[in-house]
Parts: structure tokens; sequence; C-alpha cells
């Protein structure tokens, strides 16, 4: 009971650095546009580097709850990868042998 308290605060405080990654590439392209509107000059360099670490967030998130509900078999058929499907139907046809 312990080890998966422990082992589930481990993966909470995983997946904030990439969603603190995340918010803080939104930030910078939020201060960005906001001082544009101000009357200042554009920083496209410090705006694509926020755009990178926002897509970046977001990819290591989605693609953890992504493999997390493939783990659970909770992904639509469409999704899945031809080899991925064979697998399944495999393994479908073996629990029922």
């Amino acid at each position: 009971m312990q080890k998966e308290v422990f082992q589930r605060l481990i993966a909470i405080i995983l997946m904030c650095i990439p969603g603190g990654i995340s918010v803080y590439g939104w930030t910078l392209m939020r201060d960005i546009l906001f001082s544009t509107a101000a009357g200042e000059s554009f920083p496209i360099f410090t705006f694509v580097l926020g755009l990178i670490l926002f897509l970046l967030g977001l990819a290591i998130v989605g693609g953890f709850i992504f493999y997390r509900d493939k783990k659970r078999n909770k992904i639509q058929p469409k999704l899945l990868k031809k080899t991925d499907e064979y697998k399944k139907e495999k393994h479908a046809f073996l629990d029922k042998v």
C-alpha cells in the first residue's frame, strides 16, 4: 500500500516538470504578445522558444497519457498501429483458448 502511494507521488511530481515547462512557454508567448500590443518590437526568437517549450511540454504530457491509456486498453482501435491491433487480436484469441 505504501509503495503504491509513493509511486503515484513520484508520477505526479514527474508530470509537473513538463507541465511547468509548458506553462513557462505559454507565459513567454503571452508576455511577448502583450508587449507587442503595447508598442514594443516583436522578438521572434523568444516567441519561437516559448512556442517550442509549450509544444514540448504538451507532447510529453499527451504522450504519457496516451501510453497509460494504451496500456489499460482504453484507446480506440483507429488510433492503434497495425502491429498493435495484431497483438491485441492475438492476445484476445489466446485468452479464449
